[in-house]
């Protein structure tokens, strides 16, 4: 019996954007991402990188793949490199670049994810806690300079200093780079107050796709594929149903602070 991943998916997703994509368990995220950047290959349809058709044969997909970074879910499982340097620079040294340039991006990639170059590159990334083996496998990917970088679940099994360091240095990344970066994730919080936009799959489809606002206020809908919506979000809902006249278009807390500070009458 065949098995259909993904059925009649027709997206686009512009230069600079932060995407989120979300869905239950089995939805078809992480299928879809691989076929980014060419992992997959469609069995029908097309994947256009930049113009470029993923499924032409004569494509390179090794360049498709320096341009659009995948970093899976439990990155550091990928790590084998007998020292930072090495792992995170074996990209761009297979990439033909001289040892000076594979220094300096490997310093910069390690900037990015606040890893200090001079006391880490010569130790083993083996040596280092979870979350300091999650940003080297980061930086092994943003060492290549990609305009796009896709993450799988880049905070799972973090705990939550590990998971905010993150998140915040994918934001920055995001800001001061102009990456392109899309983020799957099972967090409702981390997509309300870090995304421009969102994508929800369901059996393989995208179900939903929109700003955060519009998709969060179709709370009913996300309940029936199993999803919820922030808890700052059903707070506000909550008191709406208790009849207090708020706006149930918050995402994050210190909007709810704001809002509720506004029907209190209170002064700030």
């Amino acid at each position: 019996m065949v098995k259909v991943a993904l059925s009649d998916v027709n997206l686009e997703i512009e230069a600079g954007e932060f995407v989120g994509l979300i869905g239950p368990t089995g939805s078809g995220k992480s299928t879809l991402v691989q076929h980014f950047n060419g992992l997959i290959l469609p069995s029908s349809g097309k994947v256009y990188v930049d113009g470029v058709d993923l499924t032409k044969k004569d494509t390179q997909l090794r360049l498709i793949r320096q341009k659009v970074g995948l970093v899976f879910q439990y990155p550091e499982h990928q790590l084998f490199g007998e020292t930072i340097l090495e792992d995170v620079g074996f990209g761009p040294r297979n990439g033909g670049l001289s040892d000076g340039e594979v220094e300096e991006r490997v310093r910069e990639a390690l900037e990015y994810v606040g890893m200090d170059y001079e006391s880490l590159k010569d130790r083993s990334p083996f040596e280092l806690s979870g979350g300091q083996k999650r940003r080297v496998a980061i930086a092994g990917v943003l060492a290549m300079r990609p305009s796009v970088l896709i993450l799988d679940e880049p905070t799972a099994g973090l705990d939550p200093q590990g998971r905010e360091e993150i998140l915040s240095e994918i934001k920055r990344l995001h800001e001061e780079r102009g990456i392109t970066v899309i983020l799957v994730t099972h967090s409702m919080e981390d997509v309300a107050r870090l995304v421009d936009r969102i994508i929800v799959m369901e059996r393989g489809c995208v179900a939903l796709d929109g700003t955060p606002v519009e998709i969060f206020r179709q709370a009913d809908r996300l309940q029936d594929m199993g999803l919820g919506i922030p808890q700052i979000t059903e707070l506000m809902r909550e008191l709406q149903a208790q009849g207090l006249d708020v706006n149930t278009d918050i995402l994050r807390v210190e909007q709810a602070e704001e809002e509720i500070i506004r029907i209190m009458g209170w002064q700030k």
